[in-house]
């Protein structure tokens, strides 16, 4: 089996770990949702090595993960675990930030609501949310490009698409989170970072 390979991971990485880095300085501990390849995992345990690691995913992607992880020989970084958010049983530690990149438009709408609930309980105290990719606000679309990409996401799963950033705010708050930081990111992204209240 040869490694999987996302470009979009090496495109972000970097303007993603600007934002992520000052953030996290004072954690330890970070479960990643929705690890896709496993790229994103390797490469910010790399450049924060104080940072313990844990990513996780589907079932169908670990094996990929572990790929890259292996390659990368970095200690701080745990083998992936089998998260499906909303079917799985999240795994039993408490971590101090839950980042996850290019997820939560890919999700049915219920999968995402798991998801905030799910990372309101595996959060220490005063502990951080960053969520990475496109969002709208007040039910408009902040490029035509994001309007073209939801189009596509819908055509390929009605269930999908990109999602309002008042209604992940309000799964927020219901999580125990109140909205620090929204970052402004290229390619029409934004980078939005919630803390435990």
């Amino acid at each position: 089996m040869n490694k999987p390979y996302a470009e979009s991971c090496d495109q972000n990485r970097g303007p993603i770990l600007t934002v992520i880095k000052p953030l996290l300085e004072d954690c330890s501990s970070v479960l990643e949702i929705g690890s896709g390849t496993g790229q994103h995992a390797v490469y910010f345990a790399e450049q924060m090595p104080h940072l313990l690691w844990h990513p996780s995913d589907c079932a169908r992607y670990l094996a990929g993960i572990n790929l890259w992880i292996d390659d990368a020989g970095l200690e701080n970084v745990q083998r992936p675990v089998e998260l499906d958010v909303s079917r799985s049983i999240w795994p039993r530690i408490q971590v101090d930030a839950v980042f996850s990149a290019n997820t939560v438009h890919i999700m049915r709408w219920p999968d995402v609501e798991a998801l905030f609930a799910g990372v309101g309980k595996v959060l220490n105290e005063s502990g951080g949310l960053l969520l990475y990719g496109p969002f709208n606000y007040d039910g408009c679309y902040t490029s035509a490009s994001n309007e073209n990409f939801d189009r596509w996401l819908k055509n390929r799963d009605p269930d999908s698409g990109i999602r309002d950033f008042e209604e992940l705010d309000r799964l927020a708050r219901q999580a125990g989170m109140r909205l620090d930081s929204d970052f402004e990111m290229p390619a029409n992204n934004r980078l939005l970072y919630w803390r435990k209240d």
